[in-house]
C-alpha cells in the first residue's frame, strides 16, 4: 500500500494514469537513441487526509538533477521579468540590506540571484545541478553544488524557493531544513504551480518524475505548520499556467494573516479541492486532449502539412509520450537554449534543432510545447504567419492560433 510522502496516511486508487514514461528532462544523444531506456509508471494519486497530489518516486534526485540536467531558467524573458519584479518588491517589503543574506534553494544558473546581487544585498546558491550551477558562478555567485537537507547550516534572512518544493521526494525533511536555516525573524517565500489550475485548465502535461508532489495552499499549509512554520501571506501568480507564491516565518512571530490566505482556501475549497471525486473527473479531460491532439496531428499528416514543435520542455515530454506521438507527425522540435540543440527528446526521439531551423524550412504548423510562455514565443515566431504558418497551442484545449 502507498503512503502520503507528506502525512503518512495511506492512499489506494490513483485519479490519473498518463502510462509509463521515461525521464522527462533526460535527453538523448544520436548514440543513446538506439539504446534501451528506462520507463516509469505516472500514476497520480490524492490524500484525503492533507490534501497533498503526487506520484510514485522511482528515480532518486541524484539521477535526475546530475551533469545531464539541462534547464536552463535564463533562456525565458518573461520568468526573468518576472524574478526582477519579485526581488525590487521583496527587497523593500521586509528591508532587505548589504548585511542580509538571501539563500536561494534551486538557484539554477543564477536567474534570480543575479537581480540581488544588482543591488547590493548577499546571496547565496544552493543547486545539486553542476552544469547549470557552473554558470551561476560565472556569473559572480556563490553557489554550493549540493542537495538541500538539515545538514546545511547557514541562515538566511530570505529564503527563496522557486517550482522546487515539488521536486523532492521527502517534503518533510526539506521543510525542517528550511526551518533550521531561517533567522528568527527572517522569511521564506516559495513560489509553486497551483494544482487547483492545473486541474482547472487541464494541465496533466505538468506531471512527470521530476514533479513528485502538487502542491494546493491546503496542502502545503498542513505541511508547512507541521514543522512549525506558518504561512502569513499568499498570492496568485501567472508565471507556470497559474501558481501560487507564498510567505512564510517561525510560528512564533507576530504577524498577522492576509485575508489573502482566507480567501484563497475558500476558493480552493469551493474548487473542490476537498473532495476526492473532483480529480477523478480530471482523468477524462486528459484523455480527451489526448485523442484530439492525436486526431488533429493524423489529418494534417494525411494532407502533407508540415508540423514542427517549438520548445524541448519536460512538459512537453510527459504530453508527446503519453499521446505516442513521434517524428512521423511531430517533425522535430526546436529549443533556443543550445545545451539541448543537436539532442533527441526522450521516449519519442524527436530530434532538438535551432529555432532558425524553422525559417529555413517554413513548416504548416508550429506546436508550442511551452504553452505557459505562448505569449512570448508567439512573438518570437511571428514571421510565420508570412507564410501563411499557423501556431497549434495543445492545453488548456487543443486549438489554433
Amino acid at each position: 500500500m502507498k503512503c502520503c510522502r507528506s502525512c503518512g496516511y495511506e492512499l489506494s486508487t490513483p485519479f490519473l494514469n498518463l502510462g509509463n514514461s521515461p525521464i522527462s528532462n533526460n535527453y538523448l544523444t544520436e548514440g543513446e537513441t538506439h539504446l534501451p531506456e528506462i520507463y516509469y509508471p505516472l500514476e497520480v494519486y490524492y490524500c484525503p487526509k492533507c490534501q497533498l497530489v503526487q506520484i510514485d518516486q522511482f528515480e532518486k534526485p541524484e539521477n535526475i538533477f546530475n551533469s545531464k540536467y539541462t534547464y536552463f531558467s535564463s533562456y525565458s524573458s518573461s520568468w526573468l521579468k518576472h524574478c526582477k519584479q519579485y526581488v525590487n518588491e521583496i527587497a523593500k517589503e521586509i528591508e532587505l540590506n548589504s548585511k542580509s543574506l538571501v539563500i536561494e534553494i534551486g538557484s539554477n544558473d543564477g536567474y534570480l540571484l543575479q537581480y540581488f546581487k544588482e543591488i547590493d544585498i548577499p546571496v547565496l546558491g544552493i543547486d545539486p545541478s553542476e552544469e547549470t550551477a557552473k554558470v551561476a558562478i560565472k556569473k559572480g555567485i556563490p553557489t554550493e553544488i549540493i542537495f538541500f537537507n538539515t545538514n546545511f547550516s547557514k541562515q538566511a534572512n530570505l529564503i527563496i524557493v522557486n517550482n522546487v518544493i515539488a521536486h523532492t521526494p521527502d517534503p518533510n525533511e526539506f521543510v525542517k531544513a528550511l526551518k533550521k536555516c531561517l533567522k528568527p525573524s527572517g522569511v521564506i517565500t516559495v513560489e509553486f504551480p497551483s494544482i487547483l489550475e492545473l486541474i482547472k485548465n487541464n494541465q496533466f502535461d505538468t506531471i512527470y518524475q521530476e514533479h513528485y508532489s502538487y502542491f494546493s495552499l491546503h496542502s502545503i499549509k498542513n505541511l508547512f505548520e507541521r514543522h512549525g512554520l506558518k504561512i502569513f501571506d499568499v498570492k496568485e501568480l501567472p508565471t507556470h499556467g497559474g501558481s501560487l507564491r507564498i510567505y512564510a516565518c517561525h510560528d512564533n512571530e507576530k504577524i498577522l494573516e492576509d485575508i489573502n490566505i482566507i480567501d484563497i482556501l475558500s476558493k480552493e475549497k469551493a474548487f473542490g479541492i476537498l473532495d476526492p471525486r473532483m480529480y477523478f473527473k480530471f482523468g477524462y479531460k486528459a484523455e480527451n486532449i489526448k485523442r484530439d491532439l492525436l486526431d488533429l496531428l493524423i489529418s494534417l499528416k494525411k494532407i502533407n502539412r508540415v508540423v514542427v514543435g517549438y520548445g524541448a520542455p519536460a512538459k512537453g515530454n510527459t504530453l508527446l509520450n503519453y499521446c505516442g506521438i513521434r517524428s512521423d507527425l511531430l517533425k522535430y522540435t526546436v529549443d533556443i537554449n543550445p545545451h539541448k540543440q543537436g539532442l533527441f527528446l526522450p521516449g519519442t526521439h524527436i530530434p532538438i534543432k535551432c529555432p532558425n531551423q524553422i525559417m529555413i524550412d517554413q513548416p504548416d504548423y508550429v506546436l508550442v510545447l511551452p504553452w505557459n510562455i505562448q505569449i512570448e514565443i508567439v512573438n518570437q515566431l511571428s514571421y510565420i504567419k508570412s507564410w501563411g504558418g499557423k501556431f497549434i497551442i495543445p492545453i488548456p484545449e487543443v486549438k489554433f492560433l
